[in-house]
């Protein structure tokens, strides 16, 4: 019996209905057998009952009985073909060379024979003595790309000096000089520089990660300040357009006066033409009458009255000049020029001014620095003048002399910008200076010196150098934006409020950590007591 189901075939166990292997399967009284399922579901879409395979008719439809002995035998079949065909594709990564048909999982590899055999195939090589002799591996597919082919031998052993896989027969030929050593300790030697290579290019992934996200992230920054620059364009020709707008308003409105004053004086003129053609008129009217007259005494009477003609003007003399607007529009244009050259230039300070806002740092005053007599706020942002100096220990970083006061942040790279309210205040010095300038003593404000800062006093606005530069000041300050580009050696200053520009020193010299600088200078007497506060940059002011 086992030897016969060896021959059995899928055929043997299928129904000729579904062609599948029996599910249920039942045998009719002509003998053949089919699953319950398919034979029933045949059965109801026929007029005759008849068998599906020879045709025989039944009078009646049949009782259908289930066949045991072949159901039993379908399901062992059935499991099988499921156990080999699950073998086969999930085990197929080797085959067997000798199965025939379906190939099955190979289990070993004879390095005589050159090739790989399965459970059954492997039987010889176990029980043959001459077999047993073989050695055999762990399943390895593609045998023959592993062996020598000068000396027909497995390759087991490396060449580090030719970087190549040899066998045992090539250390005694071609590489009998070069050292070698196991596949395995190479491999692993391998498995580590691949692990290492393997991390290199995890990381090289990680940088270009970084970097696509830099480049998002700029664009996403560089979308942000085209959405803002084209908002601020925007305003600023809406406000040259309405500055054009308005000079040609004016432009307009005056030609308009000068043609009206053409019109009124030509109106008067000519009503002063009808007057007097109106007073000739019937001045010749009554000559016309008395000359129809034959009575001689009334003639001479009335004729008296007629010989002195109306006072009428000469106007021989008088003409109407045509308008004439020349140099109007040219004194219009110049005009627009100067109008328009002044709000670009505003329009200018303010556009720069938002630029460097965006580089705002938030900084607070150091009290280790501060003047002795300075006082400061708890959240470090505002500092004024007191009346009496307070003993502090000594502090190598505390200013002696001059009443300044430094922030405890620094900068030495890139770009920063800061605000001070400077509201209410008659006097003070605001700006940056470096790290190394004279903290005890006597203290020279230049830019050689290590500062640059701006002094406001009651003779005006300077930024204090050698010599100083005066600075035109058209109204009160209020806010003064300070804003450093370390690199490229630039200080400007800004009037926040007006949002024009104060003052820019250039080429500057930095080569060592920059620090904001507030200095509030003397309460005297109360007239400057108020307070330099350093403010949140608002771009909306």
């Amino acid at each position: 019996m086992a030897s016969a189901n060896t021959c059995w075939s899928e055929e043997n166990f299928s129904c000729s209905i579904c062609l599948d292997v029996f599910n249920n399967p039942v045998t009719t009284a002509c003998g053949h057998n089919f699953c319950r399922t398919c034979i029933t579901k045949f059965w109801d879409e026929q007029v005759q009952y008849k068998c599906p395979v020879c045709n025989k008719l039944f009078n009646t439809r049949p009782d259908l009985h289930v066949n045991t002995f072949l159901s039993e035998l379908a399901a062992q079949f059935s499991t099988t073909v499921q156990v080999k065909e699950k073998l086969f594709v999930e085990q197929a990564d080797v085959p067997c060379d000798f199965c025939t048909g379906t190939q099955l999982k190979a289990v070993k590899s004879c390095l005589e024979c050159f090739m790989s055999f399965c459970q059954t195939h492997l039987e010889p090589h176990q029980r043959v003595a001459r077999l047993q002799k073989h050695r055999l591996v762990e399943p390895v597919d593609r045998l023959e790309d592993r062996m020598c082919k000068k000396h027909d031998r497995l390759l087991e052993l490396f060449c580090p000096t030719e970087q190549v896989c040899v066998c045992q027969f090539c250390t005694e030929s071609d590489h009998r000089s070069h050292p070698v050593v196991p596949l395995k300790e190479e491999y692993e030697v391998k498995t580590a520089q691949l692990g290492k290579i393997e991390a290199e290019v995890q990381q090289m992934i990680q940088d270009r990660k970084q970097k696509i996200k830099e480049i998002k992230d700029t664009v996403e920054l560089s979308t942000k300040n085209a959405d803002r620059e084209i908002a601020y364009g925007w305003q600023v020709f809406t406000a040259l357009i309405g500055c054009v707008e308005k000079c040609r308003d004016e432009f307009n409105e005056t030609v308009q006066e000068k043609l009206k004053s053409t019109e009124k004086q030509a109106d008067d003129l000519i009503k002063e033409l009808e007057q007097e053609i109106e007073d000739l008129t019937n001045r010749s009217s009554e000559s016309k009458q008395l000359s129809h007259t034959k009575d001689h005494l009334h003639f001479l009477q009335a004729f008296r009255s007629l010989k002195d003609p109306p006072p009428t003007r000469d106007w021989s003399t008088v003409e109407v000049p045509p308008l004439s607007c020349v140099g109007t529009l040219g004194r219009s244009l110049d005009q627009l020029e100067e109008t328009l050259n002044m709000e670009m230039k505003k329009l200018r300070g303010a556009a720069e001014l938002m630029r460097v806002q965006q580089y705002e740092v938030d900084v607070t005053l150091d009290p280790e620095t501060a003047h002795p007599e300075l006082i400061l706020s708890e959240d470090g942002k505002q500092v004024h003048h007191g009346t009496v100096e307070k003993t502090l220990p000594d502090n190598p970083k505390r200013f002696t002399q001059f009443i300044y006061v430094l922030t405890r942040q620094s900068f030495s790279s890139g770009r920063f910008y800061f605000e001070v309210q400077v509201k209410d205040k008659s006097k003070w010095y605001l700006g940056v200076a470096r790290a190394s300038i004279n903290r005890i003593g006597e203290i020279i404000v230049t830019s050689e010196m290590g500062h640059w800062v701006l002094l406001f006093n009651k003779n005006g606005l300077f930024f204090k150098d050698n010599p100083s530069v005066r600075l035109p000041l058209r109204a009160e300050l209020q806010k003064v934006g300070v804003f450093v580009d370390y690199d490229e050696g630039l200080v400007s200053f800004y009037d926040v409020e007006a949002r024009v520009h104060l003052y820019s020193a250039t080429g500057c010299t930095f080569s060592e950590p920059l620090y904001p600088l507030l200095c509030p200078s003397l309460h005297n007497g109360g007239t400057n007591s108020a307070p330099l506060i350093i403010s949140p940059v608002n771009q909306t002011d």
